[in-house]
Parts: structure tokens; sequence; C-alpha cells
């Protein structure tokens, strides 16, 4: 059990108490239908009425046999599930009503090669005894800071398992459960990114990447959060030309008060520097400019700049419980497609997710005018997203290709998919099928000045 302290410093909770956006958390006997009619993480229990999604009877917390550990590429748990239908151009009408407005962008612009595979829905996601611990006492303590700059009373679980008040505060508490999900409490990897050009051609961009879930800290306390969500380091391998750069982030709680803070370390100068604008619509040059800086993770950082509102909870198409496309040895050539992944290697699933939409703020600064987001109601990933431009056209359509880690447990993305429907080119995190391992998950909290600007320089070589 993790010894729940306050999130936010003393400076944030004086902001909450002067704030009227800031408004009192369930009552207990609420957050008493966690683990009953609700799922411990705030979904519903049951199924749906026509049975296409299942009751959550607790998940998937057990690896499947030949499985060694956390590392090992997984094996899927459920290798004689065939598909049920595929959805494609000519028939997508029929599903309309379980289908996104960007995955019918995608079928009108790819009409002969993008196609949806349906598979059984089976709901996997799980959560350790202590994170369901600590969200069922979120439930009744957490609040937003003032127009959703940060959190208070809230650590080691999802902060708003059942969510409360008003559209605005609704959305705020969705999006907040998106950036403090259970994701473990360190993980590594390398894998690779690419930008796929409109012919089909890719070049890989090979890192290795440290997170330490600073939120998740099971040692945790007001001191040692300090207003941090993650640490996380990125050191770039290959190809030569970048080799030996870095990127180091300090994720905070409330970006408005302590901006995110991150550095990059470049080799040719053999110099750290500050890089204040690590945020926003900052654009990503390893991705060709196909993701912003807060498309990352589908989605980071300040909410600040659009207006919210949550839109419902709704029964979608999502890419869910995808093992195929990252199974160990499988060349990325077969898993990359001339304009989006190859659809042979793709698994959707009709789940619940919230739906929420952000607007920009008149006159705030964002390449993107209105994002609509579809959040899976129960590990509370962003699995899709559509993004608009100022003209209000659908431009980028973002997919989060999730499974569950059962060695966690919990559902994360195995990928995540940013298609330019406008360039017709599409970006793609996460590659990691030609590498000997994938994601490494360990409960060891590392000593924070591992994570320190002075570290770079050092561990930072070509």
């Amino acid at each position: 059990m993790i010894n729940k302290k306050s999130v936010i410093l003393g400076s944030l909770l004086a902001l909450s108490m002067a704030s009227a956006s800031s408004w009192a958390a369930v009552s207990p006997d609420e957050a008493s239908r966690l683990g009953k009619d609700l799922t411990p993480f705030g979904s519903i229990r049951a199924g749906n009425d026509s049975g296409t999604i299942p009751a959550w009877t607790g998940g998937l917390t057990k690896p499947p046999a030949g499985y060694q550990g956390s590392g090992q590429h997984h094996i899927d748990p459920f290798p004689k599930d065939e598909v049920l239908f595929t959805i494609n151009a000519s028939n997508m009408d029929l599903y309309a009503e379980h289908l996104t407005d960007g995955v019918r962008a995608m079928f009108e612009a790819y009409p002969a090669s993008f196609r949806v595979p349906v598979y059984q829905s089976r709901r996997t996601h799980a959560i350790p005894e202590w994170v369901a611990e600590n969200t069922r006492e979120n439930a009744v303590k957490a609040e937003v800071v003032g127009k959703g700059e940060g959190l208070q009373g809230a650590f080691g679980g999802y902060p708003f398992p059942i969510l409360h008040g008003n559209r605005e505060q609704k959305a705020w508490q969705v999006i907040w459960n998106h950036l403090t999900r259970w994701r473990g409490v360190s993980a590594t990897r390398r894998s690779s990114e690419v930008a796929v050009q409109v012919n089909g051609d890719y070049s890989l961009v090979t890192s290795q990447q440290e997170a330490f879930f600073n939120f998740y800290n099971p040692e945790g306390s007001e001191s040692e959060l300090d207003n941090i969500i993650f640490y996380y380091l990125s050191f770039t391998q290959s190809p030569p030309r970048l080799a030996g750069g870095a990127i180091l982030v300090h994720e905070t709680l409330n970006q408005i008060i302590n901006p995110r803070n991150g550095w990059g370390y470049n080799a040719g100068q053999r110099r750290v520097r500050r890089a204040p604008n690590l945020g926003y619509d900052s654009p990503i040059a390893a991705a060709e400019n196909l993701r912003t800086a807060d498309d990352t993770d589908i989605f980071n950082g300040a909410l600040d700049r659009y207006n919210w509102s949550y839109e419902g909870l709704k029964e979608i198409y999502i890419p869910y419980n995808n093992y195929r496309i990252g199974k160990k040895g499988l060349p990325y050539s077969e898993i990359l497609g001339t304009s989006h992944l190859n659809p042979d290697y793709t698994r959707w699933e009709l789940q619940r997710v919230h739906v929420v939409e952000a607007t920009l703020k008149d006159g705030a600064r964002h390449i993107y005018h209105k994002r609509r987001f579809y959040v899976d109601a129960d590990s509370w990933n962003t699995v899709l997203l559509d993004q608009y431009d100022g003209r209000g056209e659908l431009w980028r359509v973002t997919m989060g290709i999730a499974k569950n880690y059962y060695e966690l447990p919990g559902v994360w993305t195995v990928l995540d998919v940013y298609h330019d429907l406008q360039a017709h080119r599409y970006h793609v995190l996460g590659l990691d099928t030609e590498e000997p391992n994938t994601r490494v998950f360990t409960d060891a909290v590392p000593n924070k000045r591992y994570f320190s600007p002075a570290s770079l320089r050092r561990r930072s070589v070509r």
C-alpha cells in the first residue's frame, strides 16, 4: 500500500482555494461502487445489452504459457480468435454509428487498402490492487486545479474514476486520467520511429527511451513528488547524423505555474541546453513535422489553450489487444504499408470510449483548431484522436494501437500512429519487433539524479 500524499505543492493548493473552478470530489457512497457495479478503474462492469461488449471479469493478469518475463515480446493470449467481419470503404455506412469521423476519413482517403478487421471484444485491462486502492481514495479527494491546469489530492492511481460535474469539468477529468494513467513504475525500451513518405519510403530513427512514472512512485511522498508526473530520457542511437543526441523531460502536473522542464544534448556541440519550446505545437524534427510536441503519447501537456467539452460515452471500434503487430521478428517492412499500417496485423474491437472535444480558445495559438478524443473507458488510454485545421477540415488522424501488457498488468499502446490526410504521409512511434526485446518494466525507483541535466552529457555518447 502506498502512503498517499497530496500531489501539488503549497502554491498549487493556494491557487485551487482561490479558484471558482475547484469543486468537491464524489462522496464515499459513490466511490464504494468501484469494484462492484463499476470496475476498480471506474468503467461499467456489465456488458452491453446486445452482448457485443462483454462484462469485465477481472481482465488479463496472467501471461500465456511460454512467456518468460518483462522484455520478451508478447505471446498472443488469443491465438485462435478469428476476424468476425471486416469494415472497408464499401460497407462502412453499415457500421457508421460505431466509427469515428477519422476512421471514416481513412476509408475515403485510402479506399483500396485501408480496412478494419473486427474481432471478438475482450476487456483485458487490469491494475494491481495497490493502484486500485489508491484509485478508490483518489475518487473522494482528487480535484482539478483552476481551469484544468493541475491536480491536487491524487497519487498512485486514476484521479477521477467516477466523472462528475459539468461537461467542461468531466472533460478535464478524462484528460487528466489519460495523462496520469497506469503504465507501471519504470520502463525502458529501444525502438524506432519512421515518417513514411507518399511512395512508402522511410528511414529509421532509433533511440533508447527510459521513463520513471513518479506519479506511481511506491516510495512516494509530497516532497519526493515535487510536482513531477514522470521523468523521461531519450538517447538517439541512429542514424549517424543524429546519434548521440538526447532529450530529457521533467513532466509537471501544473504546467502554468511550473511549465514542463526540458533539456536537449547536441552531440556535435557537446552541450546541454534548455528546451523551452518543447510543448504545444512545436514540431518534432525526427517525425518530419508529422507530430507536434503535444501529440506525443497521443496527447500530453497543458490544457490551457483549449475549451473542453465532454461529449459522452459511446461504443466505438478501436484498435485493441494488438499482439500480432508486436510479434518478435516481424519485419518493419511487413508492418508499414504505403499509406498506413498493414491491416493484416491489426485487431479492432467494439469497446466503450469517453468522447471529449477541445476547441481552440479565441486568441490562443495552435496548429489544431479542434481535437476530438476517444478515450478507452477501461484503461483511460486515448486510442483515437481526430484533429482539425483552422478551416475546420479534418487534417490528422491519430491511432494508439493498444494491447494488454500482462506483466504489469495493464493496457498501453504498442504503436502510436499519426496520419496526415492532406500530405498523404504518416508517422509511427514504437517499432521494436526487430529488436531483441520490447519494453522492460520494473518496480525499481531510480535515483532522481539519474534524470538530471548534468547526467545528459555524461551518458550521451556517439
